[in-house]
């Protein structure tokens, strides 16, 4: 998935931040968002999936208009009910 980053997706909106760069919420919102289309094949019709932890390293940080590459890939899972996926958004610049 890839996302170009709006005046919308700062922190100075969304609240976390007082800077005009990617949000970090709106970072964690893109990457639940990859995983929610690489869960898609682990589901069947009227079953969907929720977040119960989350760890992120945010370690660049990009400008308005900037373009971010995000994707999920599901890692092999100790349990019939529990998947778990290495998320990766990585910067165009």
């Amino acid at each position: 998935m890839r996302h170009e980053v709006t005046d919308a997706d700062t922190a100075a909106v969304v609240g976390s931040g007082d800077v005009p760069v990617l949000a970090t919420p709106r970072l964690i919102a893109w990457l639940e968002a990859a995983t929610v289309r690489a869960a898609a094949p682990f589901t069947v019709t009227g079953q969907t999936t929720v977040g119960t932890e989350v760890r992120v390293r945010h370690v660049r940080a990009t400008r308005v208009g900037g373009r971010v590459e995000v994707s999920a890939r599901p890692l092999p899972s100790t349990t019939d009910r529990r998947l778990t996926f290495l998320v990766r958004a990585v910067d165009g610049a």
